[in-house]
């Protein structure tokens, strides 16, 4: 993975070039990832579908995140991101299901990184059960489902923490039903404007 190679981009996302996964995060290179949120729906509104990554991951071990994402490599288009979806969850998805919400510019410090991304981000509305997913074992480890309600309640700080439900596997490899309380800190810290976007398109197209 250390060995991939990215395009790498100007603040105005203009190509510059190309580098490998480790320059580009040591030199803080912009790049370009592809996000989809799956949004579920439930008798009290629409919940938003969270991956918990691997213990193992190199940034950001055991948060919840985004419900499948990745970064594209050098010569790729956003088109070829949907892959995400079938290699972390097993979920063969067209491109063209998916509800484009915008490209957002987040940079993140995690110890010696700088990661600067252009998020492409989606939607995609799917009513298949959690145990349905076959989820990436090296990469996502849980698959939890909050109310979008909530968390836009939790990221704009009227709350603390909020609930979550869904299944993750174990230290001996066994997946089971869990039940959460989520603060902001358990999250990947993409920052709150990030959220509060994902969650206003949320509203829009799904309540």
């Amino acid at each position: 993975m250390k060995h991939e190679v990215f395009d790498i981009f100007d603040e105005q996302m203009n190509i510059i070039g190309t580098a490998t996964r480790a320059d580009t995060h040591k030199n803080g290179y912009w790049h370009q990832t592809f996000h989809c949120w799956i949004v579920t729906p439930s008798s009290e509104g629409p919940c938003l579908l969270l991956q918990k990554r691997h213990p193992g991951k190199d940034t950001h071990p055991d948060r919840y995140d985004i419900t499948s994402a990745g970064h594209l490599l050098a010569g790729e288009t956003v088109e070829d991101g949907v892959r995400e979806l079938e290699e972390e969850l097993g979920l063969r998805v067209r491109f063209d299901e998916l509800i484009p919400i915008g490209t957002i510019p987040v940079e993140i410090r995690y110890r010696d990184l700088i990661d600067r991304e252009f998020y492409h981000t989606f939607l995609y509305g799917c009513s298949q059960p959690l145990e349905a997913y076959t989820l990436q074992p090296d990469e996502v480890v849980g698959l939890v489902k909050v109310l979008a309600a909530d968390a836009s309640r939790l990221f704009g700080g009227e709350i603390d923490s909020i609930a979550a439900s869904g299944v993750e596997t174990g230290a001996d490899g066994q997946s089971r039903e869990v039940s959460r309380q989520l603060s902001r800190d358990d999250f990947v810290p993409h920052g709150a404007d990030y959220y509060r976007h994902i969650l206003d398109a949320v509203r829009r197209h799904f309540s």
